[in-house]
Parts: C-alpha cells; sequence; structure tokens
C-alpha cells in the first residue's frame, strides 16, 4: 500500500499537495459558478463543494508516490464528486496527470494497469461529460455532433494517456538500471570468487607440496642424524630452502588476497627441475620420461597448468604412496596438445583419509581450466594421474 519513501521526499510531496489545495481553491470557487455582489466568496455549498474538490486533488497529488493506489482512489472520488455537482474542469483536474503519471512510475502491477484503465475510462466520461452534461451541451449527443466528440475522446486520451505512457517509459528505465546494477553486481561477485578460488588453488598447490617435502625430510633427517650427521644437515638446508620458498609464495598470494592486485606466483616449465630435485631431495626414487620435448615456448596458462598438476600429484606420491617407492612422470608435447602422467605405487597397508582433500579436486581444475581433462586411476597396485591438455585451445 504504502513505498518507502526518503523523509525529503514525502516533505517535498505534501508540501506540494498542500500548496497546490491552496492555489486551486479559490480557482474552484471562482469557476463554480455566479457570486452574488453580497457574496464575495460565495455561497458556504460553495466554499464546501470547492474545499472537497480541491483537497480530494490535492491529497492525491501528495500521496502519488507514497501510495498510487490510494492517490488514484482520491483523485477519482474528487472526479466524481466535481461531475455530481455539475461543476466545470479547472485547475484541480491537473493533478490527475500527476496521479496518472506515478501510477505507471511507481504502481504494483495490478495498480499500473489500473492507471491507464483509469485514462481510457476517465477519457470517456470527460467526453460525455462535456457534451452531454446539464452546464455544457444540454441537449446530449447527436449525429451533429458526434465528429466534434470523437475529436474530444481522443484529445481527451491522448493527454491523459500521455501522462501514463510518461511514466511508464520512467518505470521502463529505473528497471533497466536496476537490472544492469544487478547484473554488475553479480558479475562482480562472480569475478571475485573465481579470483578466491584461484588463490585458494595456489595456495593448496604451495603450501601442501613444501609441507610434504618438509616433512619428509625431517623425518629422513631424524633417522640420519645418529649415523650420518652430514645427511642430517643436508636435509635440514632442504627443509630451510622449501619453508622459505614456500613462504615468499604464501606472503605474494596473501598480498593479493588482500589488495586484489597483481599475479600470484605463476612458475613455467622451467622450474620443473627444481620440483623434481625438491621430490627427490625427499627420497623418493622419481624417474621423468620426456618424450617428445615441446615444440617451442608453449602458452602460459598450459606451463602453469602442466607445473601445478605434476606438483600435486607429486605431493600426494609423497603423502599417499608407499615409503621409497619409484615414482614414474612422463611427459608428451604432442604437436595440439601434450599429455603428462605420474603413476606411484600404493602402499600395501591402507592409509586413512589417503586421499580426502581438495588435491584432486584442484588438478582437475588446473586441468579444465586449460581446456583439458584429468583422470585418476588405481592401477594394478599403483595410482596413476593421468591429463591431457590441448595447446592453444581456449579455456
Amino acid at each position: 500500500m504504502f513505498r518507502a519513501l526518503k523523509p525529503y521526499q514525502l516533505a517535498v510531496d505534501v508540501s506540494l499537495g498542500v500548496l497546490f489545495a491552496l492555489v486551486a481553491w479559490p480557482v474552484e470557487i471562482l469557476v463554480g459558478g455566479s457570486t452574488p455582489l453580497d457574496a464575495p466568496f460565495g455561497s458556504p455549498a460553495q466554499l464546501l463543494s470547492a474545499l472537497a474538490i480541491a483537497s480530494f486533488f490535492g491529497a492525491a497529488l501528495a500521496v502519488r508516490r507514497l501510495a498510487p493506489a490510494l492517490a488514484l482512489t482520491l483523485a477519482w472520488a474528487g472526479a466524481l464528486l466535481q461531475v455530481g455537482l455539475g461543476r466545470p474542469p479547472s485547475l484541480s483536474d491537473v493533478a490527475i496527470f500527476g496521479v496518472l503519471y506515478a501510477t505507471a512510475a511507481y504502481g504494483t502491477a495490478r495498480v499500473y494497469w489500473a492507471g491507464l484503465a483509469s485514462a481510457l475510462v476517465g477519457a470517456l466520461v470527460i467526453t460525455v461529460y462535456l457534451m452531454a452534461g446539464p452546464m455544457f451541451a444540454g441537449g446530449g449527443l447527436s449525429w451533429q455532433n458526434l465528429p466534434l466528440a470523437l475529436v474530444m475522446l481522443v484529445a481527451a486520451a491522448f493527454a491523459l494517456g500521455l501522462s501514463w505512457t510518461i511514466g511508464a517509459l520512467v518505470r521502463t528505465a529505473v528497471r533497466a538500471r536496476e537490472t544492469r546494477e544487478a547484473q554488475r553486481r553479480a558479475e562482480a561477485d562472480a569475478i571475485a570468487e573465481q579470483e578466491r578460488v584461484r588463490i585458494a588453488r595456489d595456495m593448496h598447490d604451495v603450501v601442501a607440496h613444501s609441507l610434504a617435502v618438509v616433512i619428509a625430510q625431517a623425518d629422513g633427517a631424524r633417522y640420519a642424524a645418529a649415523a650420518d650427521p652430514a645427511a642430517a644437515t643436508e636435509a635440514l638446508t632442504t627443509i630451510s630452502s622449501t619453508a622459505r620458498a614456500a613462504l615468499a609464495d604464501v606472503r605474494l598470494l596473501l598480498g593479493q588476497l588482500r589488495h586484489r592486485q597483481g599475479d600470484g606466483p605463476q612458475p613455467t616449465l622451467a622450474d620443473l627441475e627444481e620440483l623434481y630435485a625438491q621430490v627427490r631431495a625427499a627420497g623418493v626414487g622419481l624417474r621423468v620420461d620426456l618424450d617428445p620435448a615441446p615444440p617451442g615456448e608453449p602458452p602460459a596458462a598450459v606451463q602453469l597448468a602442466v607445473y601445478r598438476i605434476l606438483q600435486e600429484a607429486l605431493t600426494n606420491a609423497l603423502r599417499h604412496g608407499a615409503p621409497g617407492g619409484p615414482v614414474d612422470v612422463r611427459l608428451a608435447w604432442l604437436p595440439d596438445r601434450v599429455e603428462l602422467s605420474v603413476r606411484n605405487p600404493l602402499p600395501t597397508e591402507p592409509v586413512a583419509a589417503a586421499r580426502s582433500g581438495h588435491g584432486l579436486i584442484g588438478m582437475r581444475e588446473r586441468a579444465q581450466l586449460a581446456g583439458g581433462r584429468l583422470d585418476v586411476a588405481d592401477e594394478a597396485g599403483a595410482f596413476t594421474v593421468r591429463a591431457t591438455i590441448p595447446l592453444g585451445a581456449p579455456a
């Protein structure tokens, strides 16, 4: 029934309605009929009828934005009172245009169509009243004045319909702006969510791999400390360098998450040797088969996907594979795609929650973002990760 308006909007509308009623009241008195010389302000009945009509239209104008349905009701009440008293059109009727505009611009669906119906019915009432009313034609409609009545009907419908149409156009423009704003917010939220997912994926890849290497080195150093102090020292050196690199990557990712600018760490194929060295230093027998080699410089997105998939697959081999078991990595850079596979033996005793978490999901997302696919399988006591990524295909 009532719309939410700001205080200054309500104050402006009420002030306008009161001012309009105060101006329309004396005009209604003047056009309401002849005034005797001894009663310059009209008879009490004239004063009351003029006040009632001006009040109805002023109130309708005051609440046109707050309650368009109520404003339309008040406008019809004022118009019917005016017709019932046989009074001629006057300044008060100008409020009808504002009310019709408000019904189209601010009203609900029912009020919207009620405004259009009121414009058409009102045009018909005006025509009949002016052509057949007691104060005007007197003799009623005839074939002689029918053309004039039709012209009057069209003119009244055009004037009232124009006010409603302008309101409808404003309503459409406002809703289009709101739709664009909602779409813009949805797109911004989607972009932010994608960025958060990307950062979380990078964070998982960096932290999980680094911690797996650190844990493997720490365990090896603990057992080798008594028998081979040099091996323990080398393990601690690997732990230190791995932790420092991971800390630098995490700081860069956190800075991007906070400030939403710049790129996160973007490793390339040149960083694979360092990745292999970290895994070998953790005590894994890593065997890498590269055949054929990359034809030129692969796209950056493909290089990033290959690195991250290998990083996560080797991390899984460190964490969940058979201790000391060999890990086979195969990379084949074909003319239109790159195929990679990582195969590691499974432990003889099952490990609880061996592959729970986000590692496999992250690898699949990496492959899909690059336009490829990834499959995992347990084959003859070994866990195998296979991925195929097209070269140059749109993500």
